[in-house]
């Protein structure tokens, strides 16, 4: 049985990244974990081994969410081999066959769970391949993206990322400059509080800069990416600070458990906009 819904303090909605803070359960078995907890939606970054997996594997994913009773709130598209340091394939000129036929895959599991955002990591630089032509492949990508979300009333989501030096978006001012390539509002800024502070780039000032780009919103504490609470963002103050821009949207929680309970950080949050948990 579903508990009851989990917010914490928090003065903004949340959804939880399965595939970072649940990583430990099979994939099947996250979704409803996650409802067990207490949430009402969960994101994943890519849950296939490819571009294109079988039928049979995406409706047994789309069914092990739909019999958790939660909303797939967002989902990465491919993002290549990350564990061998792959993060995204936008802007590969090899990749751009397999780019648009995963646009397609993944904006149709969207479209049967309630998808609101799909998070397309840009690619890391290639040698071999200038910086111009990696940057046009993957404004072209991003706008065939967005066009494809919007149908579903969706948006494309571009993050900066921390931890890989070839993927060349650090900062808040890098993805906006991205954005403004694209030149779509289908296509918007995914705000992560933990790669902004990792790469030097102060997560409130982007807020104040950026706070009208803000497409999607996720959370770990720095360093180490944990629970918030467990470093020294004030990432309760951040998200009052983004909820004041207007932004009304989910918040996801993508962090790295550093307690039994992943979520027992949410029983201690208070909030200026929300009151106490």
């Amino acid at each position: 049985m579903r508990g009851t819904p989990v917010t914490g303090g928090l003065p903004l909605p949340v959804t939880v990244n399965c595939s970072i803070v649940l990583a430990g359960l099979p994939l099947l078995q996250r979704p409803a974990a996650a409802a067990a907890a207490g949430f009402d939606a969960v994101e994943f970054w890519w849950p296939f081994d490819r571009p294109v997996p079988s039928d049979r594997e995406v409706d047994a994913f789309v069914t092990a969410v739909a019999d958790a009773g939660v909303v797939l709130s967002g989902l990465n598209f491919d993002a290549g081999d990350m564990p061998a340091g792959e993060r995204g394939i936008a802007s590969d000129p090899r990749r751009a066959g397999a780019f648009a036929d995963n646009v397609d895959v993944a904006v149709g599991i969207g479209e049967r769970l309630g998808t609101t955002g799909f998070n397309a990591l840009y690619g890391n630089r290639i040698d071999g391949v200038t910086a111009q032509e990696q940057d046009e492949l993957a404004a072209a990508n991003l706008a065939l993206a967005g066009r494809a979300a919007a149908r579903i009333g969706a948006v494309a989501l571009l993050e900066p990322v921390s931890g890989i030096d070839t993927y060349p978006l650090r900062t808040a001012a890098d993805v906006v400059a991205v954005l403004d390539r694209v030149g779509s509002d289908d296509v918007r800024l995914l705000l992560d509080v933990f790669h902004l502070s990792v790469n030097g780039d102060d997560p409130a000032a982007a807020i104040a800069a950026y706070g009208d780009r803000i497409g999607h919103v996720q959370i770990a504490d720095a360093p180490g990416r944990g629970e918030p609470g467990s470093g020294d963002l004030p990432v309760v103050a951040l998200l009052d600070q983004v909820a004041a821009t207007g932004y009304r949207g989910r918040v996801g929680l993508e962090y790295r458990p550093t307690t039994e309970d992943p979520f027992a950080w949410l029983a201690g949050t208070t909030t200026t906009a929300g009151g106490t948990a």
